[in-house]
């Protein structure tokens, strides 16, 4: 267990702050744990950078890991070593805190190739990929819950050391709400196309949002069995309505709320040109190298496929392959670490690390290969 502090802690008004860690079990503390739960929870507060939980299998080491949280009542990331592992963890969690923001951040790819060229050949193979769903649903749940909530637990894989897209622009480009506000519909509608909503009136699903007049319905990227409705008259917010999408019933209604995007990569206007102008200008630099070693090949292919990803983002805003410039992007030197997860982190953030005999290991290998 490691007390972290990955970023300074950003002025956020949280819509749903404020809530206390509460343990649910039929159990209490016996043997060894309420002595561990003690030793654990001392060290915390005498800021031990590094504490270590030995027990064997089935000694209730996922229980005391609750226990801390709550005495200690501060945010969490729990990081397995595998998918399995950590499905098992969110699910336990799950049940001992079902008030609280429980929440799942693994690889979201069911299936990924990675492109390859074969310049003898000239055959080019492109990105396969399956994204699932689910998963990316959930990811979008754990980092929304990071910035608007007190009492998360997040349940990680190594997923969570690997690049995603800048927090400091994922949160210059959320869309706050509240009653009573007064906001161009039409500059509204752009706003959410900039955030990767697509609009579709007939097909509602998650991503999307539908116009019927003076009410606008979109559906976050981070629910799962509710949508947004957001009544207008003329440009004033009369009223926020948080609904069924399959059924369209209403649920209740809130004073406020926000809008997250739709990837972690969204990037706002002037930050997309600029990076555009490095990706050029380091393309220029590649290709001139390429030609100098006689790879006209190599050097032809590169040009065609990196200016295919600049009109992409020219026109739409994001390409394929989007994280493949994720340093142009958050403007970072080369060579330097691309963002992940830890950098959503709130400063008071506890990280567990299960099973750390494999997890440790296999998270060095990773991070220097």
């Amino acid at each position: 267990m490691t007390n972290i502090n990955p970023r300074p802690e950003k002025m956020l008004s949280k819509t749903e702050g404020g809530i206390a860690f509460k343990l649910q079990s039929d159990f209490s503390p016996s043997g060894d744990q309420p002595q561990a739960i003690e030793k654990l929870v001392a060290g915390i507060s005498d800021g031990l950078a590094d504490q270590v939980l030995l027990g064997v299998t089935g000694s209730g080491k996922t229980y005391t890991m609750a226990k801390v949280i709550e005495q200690t009542q501060r945010p969490a990331i729990i990081m397995a070593h595998n998918k399995t592992l950590a499905a098992q963890l969110y699910g336990e969690m799950k049940s001992f805190f079902p008030a609280n923001a429980v929440e799942y951040f693994v690889s979201y790819y069911d299936y990924y190739q990675p492109e390859a060229y074969v310049p003898r050949s000239d055959t080019y193979i492109e990105k396969d990929a399956s994204i699932n769903e689910q998963i990316d649903r959930m990811r979008h749940a754990a980092t929304r819950s990071l910035f608007e909530r007190d009492d998360v637990i997040i349940v990680a894989s190594v997923s969570c050391i690997y690049g995603m897209g800048s927090p400091e622009t994922y949160l210059e480009m959320t869309i706050p709400f509240e009653v009573g506000m007064t906001i161009d519909q039409r500059d509204l509608l752009r706003r959410m196309v900039e955030l990767q909503y697509k609009r579709n009136d007939n097909f509602f699903q998650r991503g999307t949002f539908r116009v019927r007049g003076d009410v606008i319905e979109v559906f976050p990227a981070s629910y799962e069995d509710r949508a947004v409705r957001l009544d207008f008259f003329g440009d004033e917010l009369e009223a926020i309505i948080m609904f069924d999408p399959l059924t369209g019933e209403k649920i209740h209604n809130v004073s406020r709320t926000k809008l997250y995007a739709n990837s972690h990569y969204v990037t706002p206007g002037p930050t997309l040109q600029q990076a555009r102008k490095t990706i050029k200008a380091e393309l220029d630099w590649r290709l001139k190298d390429l030609n100098e070693q006689g790879r006209i090949i190599e050097a032809a292919r590169l040009e065609q496929r990196t200016k295919l990803d600049l009109e992409m983002m020219a026109a739409t805003g994001g390409c394929a392959g989007i994280e493949n410039y994720s340093r142009h992007l958050t403007g970072r030197d080369p060579g330097s670490n691309p963002p992940t997860l830890f950098e959503y982190l709130p400063d008071n953030m506890l990280l567990f690390v299960d099973e750390s005999h494999v997890s440790v290991p296999q998270i060095g290998g990773m991070s220097r290969g």
